[in-house]
């Protein structure tokens, strides 16, 4: 309001001056006199300021004209002058509306749309890096994977880019299943961001997939170090591709290098079963069984495992069964509760022939938790205490039918595996298996039964020998053959 009020006071001062200024103006006396050849002007005191006024307007357009002209012959020249800069104004929102239709029109899945919006927004900004990934995008959409792959190298010549070109001709060879093409565009695309998290994934499922197990060390320590992969998940997987890595040694013939690696595998991650083997399994090979057992004894308290049974029974191959229920005690007191420790006490005391400390042992898991193996130990069981043919026949009827037990299981696509492997057969993912018990629908799988000879040793028990010949698909008795024909009990 004040302000206002001041506004209003200075404009009637200024009229105020100005009319006592071409009232002095006219009053004065004489004028302005201006020659010109023979011609001569006189004008009045206040005739000569309004003229001075128009001259210096009439100077001033001149100007403006004149700069126009000159910026015209600039602009036709091609040199940057305010008519080029509004041009170039008016193209640049015209590019970017298209655009921002483009991404709209990829968004929605209309190829069409969005390779004629890109095309046009390239002709308006002339800006390869925002167009032409646009152009790739709409050129995969519509099923032109030659034009995508085309934009792409291009990408591959700007430096800002390329990281955006490598990883699009990757992402196509791996549709193309071209893995070895893949995996160098992958190691050039990590080497180019390091920190990208996708990239991490891809690089280290093809080292998986192609055995580079060192290479998918190093991919996994960067994905610990940028932050992508939390510290214990990253020290089991970094265990998962240590055993790897042994097993390689392994087949390479260098026993003493990959028994060091399988027990730095073991020390990264005790409860992988698989590695608490192959470890247990080099002391045993270097005369260390107290290490050995040690191992042991620590996977199966965190995962009772068949094979941590069988690895322990191979420190002492020779003991009586006796014995060997006597020193299996370090086992069998953790996890007593637990199916597998049950079942190992079962096959224990079968072949010590001290059948009713077996069933005290096998208890109600033949009718609360049914398996092949189970009922298998159970057969042998009632054959050891004399029941009769028809029974025991009955009880393998029921273990032909039976579920197969844990198994080696993919978390990702259930597919179930013989043995423990790193790399998924069936969906390749990378260590996704899983000892759990396998869906019905799929084929079979050896369950375990066949580790009580490994066990038991070569006791020479009627009862063993007849457990022993007792596999998934095929039961013995008495020289009669009990098999499983599409999954249904045939005599």
């Amino acid at each position: 309001m004040l302000w206002s009020l001041i506004k209003i006071i200075l404009f009637i001062a200024a009229i105020a001056l100005l009319t006592v200024g071409a009232g002095i103006l006219m009053e004065t006396e004489g004028g302005v006199r201006i020659a010109i050849g023979g011609t001569e002007f006189n004008m009045e005191p206040l005739q000569a300021v309004i003229a001075g006024v128009l001259l210096v307007i009439a100077i001033w357009l001149a100007l403006i004209v004149f700069g126009l002209l000159v910026a015209f012959v600039r602009f036709v020249n091609g040199d940057e002058t305010a008519i080029s800069r509004y041009f170039d104004r008016s193209r640049e929102r015209k590019g970017y509306e298209a655009l921002a239709e483009g991404m709209m029109a990829i968004a929605s899945g209309e190829s069409s749309t969005a390779m004629s919006k890109a095309a046009r927004a390239e002709k308006y900004l002339r800006r390869p890096e925002l167009t032409n990934l646009l152009t790739a995008q709409a050129a995969e959409m519509s099923g032109d994977k030659r034009k995508a792959a085309q934009v792409y190298k291009r990408l591959l010549k700007d430096e800002r880019t390329q990281f955006v070109g490598v990883r699009g001709i990757m992402k196509q060879k791996l549709e193309e299943g071209d893995t070895e093409t893949a995996m160098k565009l992958a190691e050039k695309a990590f080497a180019l961001k390091p920190r990208h998290t996708e990239t991490q994934d891809v690089l280290l499922g093809l080292q998986a997939q192609n055995n580079d197990w060192a290479g998918a060390r190093k991919t996994l320590g960067a994905k610990l170090k940028y932050g992508a992969l939390p510290r214990d998940v990253h020290k089991r997987r970094d265990a998962v591709l240590a055993l790897s890595e042994a097993k390689g040694v392994m087949k390479e013939g260098n026993p003493i290098e990959a028994r060091v690696a399988a027990i730095e595998a073991n020390r990264l991650s005790p409860d992988l079963v698989p590695a608490a083997v192959m470890a247990a399994r080099g002391y045993i090979a270097d005369g260390k069984p107290k290490y050995a057992a040690r191992v042991l004894v620590k996977a199966w308290s965190a995962q009772p495992h068949p094979d941590l049974a069988a690895a322990f029974a191979d420190i002492a191959p020779d003991e009586t069964p006796a014995e060997r229920i006597k020193r299996f005690r370090a086992l069998t007191k953790h996890q007593d509760g637990n199916p597998e420790t049950r079942m190992l006490l079962a096959e224990l005391n079968i072949a010590a022939e001290d059948y009713p400390a077996a069933r005290t042992a096998l208890g109600d898991l033949p009718d609360a938790l049914p398996t092949q193996r189970a009922l298998t130990l159970l057969a042998a069981i009632e054959r050891g205490e004399g029941a009769s043919d028809h029974d025991v026949r009955a009880t393998l009827a029921r273990a032909v039918t039976a579920p197969r037990g844990p198994q080696w299981v993919c978390e990702s696509c259930n597919h179930v595996h013989a043995a423990w492997l790193p790399v998924c057969n069936n969906c390749d993912g990378f260590d996704t298996l899983a000892w759990k018990p396998a869906p019905e629908a799929e084929g079979a799988v050896p369950t375990g039964a066949e580790m009580l000879p490994l066990v038991v040793g070569d006791a020479p028990v009627d009862a063993v020998e007849d457990a022993e010949e007792l596999p998934d698909e095929t039961a013995v008795l008495d020289g009669e053959v009990v098999k499983e024909a599409d999954d249904k009990p045939a005599a």
